[in-house]
């Protein structure tokens, strides 16, 4: 038996007469016929019975009725939703976020949702670098990584470029302007994430840039430990200013560094020549028309 089969027969068992099912079909009568005697056939069993004009539905024939409603149920509701699947309407969507993310992410992912309210989300926070092994593997779909890095696998969508704020504790006397990486190569530095990655490398490559040797005393990946260090003037730090975003509750001093060099771009990324779910394409189109803002506001000293 088919799908088609187990429809015609509910409408002979809901109508009771093959005349008015055929009509409900819009079918002729005769194929309705031969098709209740082939299911008949197929299962050995009488599943209906005449009585006058009406038909009576045999034992066989209730059980038969029962499971077709069920499975004719499950086929609508297949249909349904593997047509919201397709058009992104539901599904799931597979963010990857750099462990110092996109400020306003929430609040995106949150009008998103509004929009698309039946798809789920698989959210990892990682390293970039780690991030674009991830979207290569298809662990993730989409992941919002820290630039600059070998891209060549993937497409990417620039979003904004980010400054770096020198963080000391409030018990320090505050500078009264943006501050130089010369100016600050002396504080005892404690760096965000871990050597070789990151938010670390960028720092680093930027001394090196400019031939500093900065007075580093250790490294923190946990980046409310760090915050922590520094308000309690265990020592300074250098942060993105997504960091300072996230957690304006500290009493710390955030002074911008002044060298224009030393920024980040922030980008979307995903796997060139590859499709991607339905969602994850309504996700860029909806990052695109709604772009990211407030990214540019500087922070008290």
């Amino acid at each position: 038996m088919d799908i088609k089969q187990l429809r015609y027969f509910i409408a002979i068992v809901e109508e009771r007469k093959i005349s008015a099912a055929a009509k409900r079909l819009h079918i002729s009568q005769p194929p309705l016929s031969q098709q209740l005697k082939s299911m008949e056939e197929e299962l050995g069993s009488k599943l209906v019975e005449r009585s006058g004009k009406y038909f009576e539905v045999t034992e066989a024939g209730k059980t038969l009725y029962k499971y077709a409603l069920q499975m004719t149920q499950l086929m609508e509701e297949t249909k349904v939703e593997v047509k919201e699947v397709g058009a992104g309407v539901s599904g799931t969507l597979m963010i990857g976020v750099n462990t110092f993310s996109v400020t306003n992410l929430s609040k995106i992912i949150q009008q998103f949702q509004e929009k698309y309210p039946k798809v789920t989300y698989k959210i990892q926070q990682n390293e970039s670098s780690i991030l674009c092994r991830l979207v290569r593997d298809r662990a993730v779909e989409l992941a919002f990584i820290r630039l600059p890095l070998e891209l060549d696998d993937f497409s990417v969508l620039h979003l904004y470029t980010e400054p770096f704020y020198f963080i000391t504790s409030k018990k320090q006397k505050s500078i009264n302007h943006d501050v130089s990486l010369d100016e600050i190569q002396n504080y005892p530095l404690l760096l965000p994430s871990t050597e070789g990655l990151g938010v670390h490398y960028l720092i680093l490559e930027a001394f090196s840039r400019f031939q500093l040797h900065p007075h580093i005393i250790g490294e923190c990946s946990d980046i409310t430990l760090l915050l922590d260090l520094v308000s309690a003037n265990f020592s300074a730090s250098i942060v993105p200013e997504t960091v300072l975003k996230q957690h304006k509750e500290y009493p710390i001093h955030a002074h911008r560094i002044s060298d224009t060099k030393f920024s980040t771009p922030i980008g979307l990324i995903w796997l060139k020549n590859h499709s991607l779910s339905r969602a994850a394409q309504n996700f860029i189109e909806f990052f695109k028309e709604g772009g990211i803002s407030n990214h540019n506001t500087a922070f008290p000293k």
